[in-house]
């Protein structure tokens, strides 16, 4: 899946603004696996992946697991067309609706819906490709930002009632919350920005209903005429067992039913993409127990999460995977935070 690359541009720009030398900006990027010529004029597009990578290794490089979030605030203009279409319309109502119909274009990975109650409105997020709930910091990024291109459309700094994003922080969430100003709930069961009526009836000052309708008619044509790319079958898997926890990981028999497929056939699908089941639940676990380590997440917590029947079998599984116990790890992501 592929986004559009001046996200990446804004994110390297703002690595640098925050305290990353050149040197780490080349360094995060040589992760990534790209450059500064991959990403400079006329690229246009670049990996969805890649990007959440990208943020991730900031965070790392910088030791603040809030780079993601402050770097979303501070991403308030865009030259998509959700953004063009957004700057035309009525009210912020009418920009949360555009944003759902059209923002397959900007980034097919996620799916956004306006759901308005009684009481308040929900705009809320639902992962397409349940691969990419692993990237908490990627996340973070995506709701901060769509926060802060909101404010800029409105020429209003408003503040939802709360923000819910359902991975957890442990005792990071204090600084999400003094970042925001504003109550940010993690472990929450949906991701939402939740607001009120009178901030959906926000005006919109750059409103232009003759423009909004040309470029609304031009959005249409581009969403017909695109062609939805298959999911590659380890991005399904991988979204099934993200969606499994916490507390179990589907076995592979049930994933293949879910898939509707034999044991027999998805074990050739995977072999053809070069994996089996078993190298996909380690790297996945692999990958989460490293984030929730430095999310802050405490050991026996994450054994639960992972699906390990106790924190012994989850530090066995750890060392085997990294080479150290995961207390070890710990400490030192610990001793980093403090440089």
């Amino acid at each position: 899946m592929e986004v559009d690359v001046s996200r990446l541009r804004h994110l390297t720009s703002f690595l640098e603004k925050s305290g990353g030398s050149p040197e780490v900006v080349a360094r995060v990027l040589k992760v990534c696996d790209l450059s500064e010529q991959d990403i400079a004029p006329p690229a246009k597009l670049f990996s969805a992946r890649k990007e959440a990578l990208f943020v991730r290794g900031a965070c790392d490089a910088l030791k603040d697991i809030t780079f993601g979030a402050r770097a979303g605030l501070a991403f308030k203009h865009s030259s998509s067309l959700t953004a063009y279409i957004n700057k035309y319309s009525r009210d912020l109502r009418e920009v949360l609706e555009n944003t759902s119909r059209f923002h397959d274009i900007i980034d097919p990975a996620i799916a956004f819906s306006l759901r308005i109650s009684g009481n308040f409105a929900t705009f809320e997020a639902e992962w397409k490709d349940a691969s990419f709930a692993r990237y908490h910091r990627r996340t973070e990024f995506l709701f901060f930002g769509s926060l802060a291109r909101a404010r800029t459309i409105c020429q209003s700094d408003f503040f939802p009632i709360e923000m819910r994003l359902q991975h957890e922080v442990g005792q990071a969430a204090d600084k999400f919350r003094k970042l925001a100003g504003f109550p940010v709930v993690f472990g929450a069961e949906k991701m939402e920005i939740i607001l009120s009526h009178s901030t959906l009836a926000m005006p919109i000052p750059t409103y232009d209903a003759r423009l909004q309708e040309h470029l609304v008619e031009y959005g249409e044509r581009l969403l017909a005429d695109r062609r939805s790319q298959p999911l590659a079958l380890r991005a399904k898997v991988e979204g099934l067992i993200v969606s499994s926890m916490p507390g179990r990981v589907i076995p592979a028999d049930e994933a293949a039913a879910s898939l509707g497929m034999s044991s027999r056939t998805f074990a050739r699908r995977l072999r053809d993409e070069g994996v089996n089941y078993r190298d996909i639940v380690d790297d996945l676990r692999c990958d989460l127990a490293r984030t929730f380590i430095k999310n802050g997440m405490n050991l026996s917590e994450i054994s639960f999460t992972l699906g390990y029947s106790d924190q012994a079998a989850f530090s066995t599984a750890f060392k085997r995977w990294t080479g150290q116990p995961p207390k070890v790890f710990r400490d030192s992501a610990a001793r980093q935070g403090e440089t």
